[in-house]
């Protein structure tokens, strides 16, 4: 995955189609986001640079309640993408 600001965009319309508001802010986070569920809000760290803020949300996108049926056919197959490299790691694959 190339780490340009394009990517970035992609990856960030996955969370915003599913109805999740993300925000950059500043804060201490250990992981670079934090994840308030009641709210759909998702907090990342304002202070990343464009690949760190791309890993991180490859890292968080899993974690979240996605309903791909609210995405459109470009953001669900780089869903489906994400989720499938996570899954194939946590195999050992």
């Amino acid at each position: 995955m190339k780490y340009t600001q394009a990517t970035l965009d992609k990856l960030e319309t996955i969370p915003e189609q599913a109805g999740y508001v993300l925000r950059y802010e500043r804060g201490t986070f250990q992981s670079g986001y934090c994840i308030l569920e009641d709210r759909k809000v998702v907090v990342l760290n304002k202070f990343l640079q464009t690949e760190g803020r791309i890993n991180t949300l490859i890292d968080l996108i899993p974690q979240l309640d996605i309903n791909t049926e609210l995405l459109t056919e470009e953001a669900k197959k780089l869903y489906l993408d994400i989720v499938s490299k996570l899954e194939t790691n946590e195999n050992g694959q």
